[in-house]
């Protein structure tokens, strides 16, 4: 699936929404919970969650692969975990702030 940054994609296997921050070049195919995630307004059948790809997600967090360049932000949190591929995406961490001294 080709992203774009604003796209909003669900999961059929869990609850999780995520909003794509930031896109890669050409086509990628996110995964949660071991399904792939559909645009939010597509009917999709549901799918079950794999145990493996049960790690889950957290709202507010951002995921990204800064390799592929890819980064979503979590609108809605579920059981599931976002990956592409093989590759699980890791929460991005915060920006430490320059020291004030």
């Amino acid at each position: 699936m080709e992203l774009k940054a604003g796209a909003r994609l669900k999961s059929v296997a869990c609850e999780t929404q995520v909003i794509v921050v930031r896109a890669p070049q050409g086509d990628v195919e996110v995964t949660c919970g071991g399904a792939v995630m559909v645009p939010v307004d597509a009917d999709a059948p549901g799918a079950a969650l794999d145990a493996s790809a049960a790690d889950g997600t957290q709202l507010g967090k951002r995921y990204a692969d800064e390799e592929l360049g890819l980064e979503v932000l979590c609108t809605k949190a579920g059981e599931g975990s976002i990956s592409v591929g093989e590759t699980v995406l890791a929460v991005k961490g915060a920006k430490p702030l320059p020291a004030s001294d």
